[in-house]
């Protein structure tokens, strides 16, 4: 029966390639105390089916309404260079055109975060073995990481051009350019500021996802009821055991 077990343990960590990192060792002790093993196709189904949870849900929620606005942690507030400029207009009275301003930024993130969950599935698909033994073996993070490295330029061609209509279509052009000119046109500002907002827009919504996927991915190693499958509580439950 023992020589039984170590040949299973043997196979599965040969065969997704995980010679090099601290897996074997924590599916022997589970093996041993007579859990269930996951199989091979259990542990990189459970995988991908753990990254399409967290990136459907993650892209569902910042798509939605206040998605990105109600939501203080990704926020999508004035640019940098213009929050002087912000601070100097709400001084002369203009709150509500910075508020609107803000309010419209948020707005074009939230329509861009619908390109995203295609975008997600996709990587999840092209993802490689040694891919996923990194993930499930890897840091907390690992596969937000792997999300960044593999969908930021895909994500970035996706969400500009939905971001630069969107901006237009929610007034938020406008409302930036007249708060740019109200601010430069008072005397001594001599940093003016510049009413280009498409990059800017989209890399924060890029960043806002990235944050939100990393909680949930977070959410689902450490949460027991996060793990809303048999699947994904087989295949994950047995790495808790450490």
């Amino acid at each position: 029966m023992k020589k039984g077990i170590i040949t299973t343990l043997l196979l599965a960590t040969v065969s997704i390639s995980l010679t090099s990192f601290d897996y074997a060792p924590r599916y022997t002790k589970v093996a041993v105390t007579g859990l269930p093993l996951p199989t091979n196709t259990e542990i990189i189904s459970g995988l991908k089916q753990a990254l399409e949870q967290g990136t459907t849900k993650s892209s569902d929620q910042l798509s939605a309404l206040n998605g990105y606005f109600g939501n203080a942690a990704i926020k999508v507030l004035m640019p940098p260079e213009a929050q002087k400029a912000e601070k100097t207009l709400r001084k002369l009275g203009l709150n509500k055109l910075c508020d609107d301003v803000v309010l419209s930024l948020n707005r074009a993130a939230e329509d861009a975060a619908k390109k995203a969950k295609p975008i997600f599935i996709d990587a999840v698909k092209q993802m490689t073995v040694q891919d996923a033994a990194n993930i499930l073996t890897g840091s907390q993070d690992a596969a937000t990481q792997y999300f960044k490295r593999t969908t930021t330029a895909a994500l970035t061609t996706q969400f500009k051009p939905v971001v630069h209509t969107s901006l237009g279509n929610v007034g938020a052009t406008n409302l930036y350019t007249q708060l740019a000119n109200q601010y430069n046109k008072i005397p001594l500002t001599f940093n003016k500021v510049n009413p280009n907002l498409d990059d800017y827009v989209t890399q924060k919504a890029i960043d806002g996802l990235f944050y939100e996927i990393a909680l949930e991915e977070l959410n689902i190693r450490q949460n027991l009821s996060a793990r809303t499958t048999p699947l994904l509580q087989k295949v994950f439950g047995v790495l808790d055991k450490k």
